[in-house]
């Protein structure tokens, strides 16, 4: 009997089209899902007869109950090396086995940089304006000259910085992991968690989310910024406090955010992020372009047959 694959979590239906999955044909057979999260009972429902799930980062939660109602299902396969949405110890125990993939390390530097000279410059509020017949409705502001602050001074942390750089910016990070030497390396200057918030012309947060990372970004930490600057996230939605900001950002206590990632995704339909004039918020793309959806998508069809061969690759947990 050919193996059971489903591609779920496939949104834009293009899945199928940015990679060749024939790859697959002596493994089973390949099916693409297009529908977004649903409940338990509604996944299980919908995923019962599969054996492999390739699931696109943490759209869709596999948590202990959901992992239960799949009895068939043998293989999870996740686009990244880390997926906080899976229960990796529920599954070891279920037996299912948890591959991964490499990432496209330029795709989310470059939708925060996007995001960081839209919101400068005001460029959604001019595009829309110009299309409804005005002309030049704003004064935009500048980066040349300005501090960026860098929450979080991993490898896209890193990458952020040193567009930064390029830009004439100064450059400054925290993390409770930084080094002095690491800072040094990166040519950037270490300072305290306060001065990183208080000093931040724009603040760019690229922390792993984590129990202690979780809400990092509170309603202390946003008071510390100055009322002209822009909190920028791509990272996770949970590190900030998203009740607070929402707080900050309606009294103007701060000038604006930039946002990709949120606590619920997709994001509800009448959140505030979705009105607010000082919000430029995307739909979590960081990671949405076809280069890191090419190498994704290869690499799954890679894990797939590892494991159909008995020896799977790039385990997780």
């Amino acid at each position: 009997m050919p193996v059971q694959i489903a591609v779920i979590d496939d949104w834009q239906d293009v899945a199928r089209d940015v990679v060749d999955w024939s790859a697959l044909d002596s493994v089973g057979q390949v099916s693409f899902v297009h529908d977004y999260p649903a409940d338990n009972r509604t996944l299980a429902e919908r995923l019962a007869g599969f054996e492999v799930i390739c699931v696109m980062r943490e759209r869709t939660r596999f948590d202990e109950d959901l992992l239960r109602r799949l009895p068939k299902l043998k293989l999870l396969v996740t686009g990244g090396m880390r997926n906080a949405a899976l229960d990796l110890k529920a599954a070891a125990a279920l037996g299912i086995q948890v591959s991964g993939t490499d990432s496209y390390k330029h795709a989310a530097p470059e939708l925060t940089w996007a995001l960081i000279m839209a919101a400068t410059r005001n460029l959604v509020a001019e595009a829309n304006a110009l299309r409804a017949g005005q002309w030049q409705q704003s004064l935009g502001g500048d980066l040349h000259g300005k501090t960026l602050a860098i929450l979080g001074l991993g490898s896209i942390g890193q990458r952020v910085a040193q567009f930064g750089q390029v830009f004439g910016m100064r450059v400054i990070a925290w993390s409770e992991n930084l080094t002095a030497e690491r800072a040094v390396q990166a040519g950037v200057a270490r300072v305290s968690k306060q001065e990183l918030f208080e000093q931040a012309d724009v603040l760019s947060v690229h922390l792993v989310l984590s129990d202690r990372s979780r809400g990092l970004v509170d309603a202390q930490a946003l008071g510390w910024m100055k009322p002209t600057a822009l909190l920028v996230n791509t990272a996770r939605g949970p590190i900030v406090d998203e009740a607070a900001l929402i707080k900050a950002l309606q009294k103007q206590r701060l000038a604006g955010a930039a946002l990709d990632v949120f606590e619920q995704e997709p994001l509800p339909a009448h959140h505030p992020f979705r009105t607010l004039d000082n919000v430029l918020a995307t739909p979590h793309v960081g990671y949405v372009s076809r280069q890191n959806y090419q190498l994704f998508f290869s690499q799954m069809i890679e894990d797939i047959q590892a494991w159909a061969a008995g020896a799977p690759i790039r385990l997780l947990g």
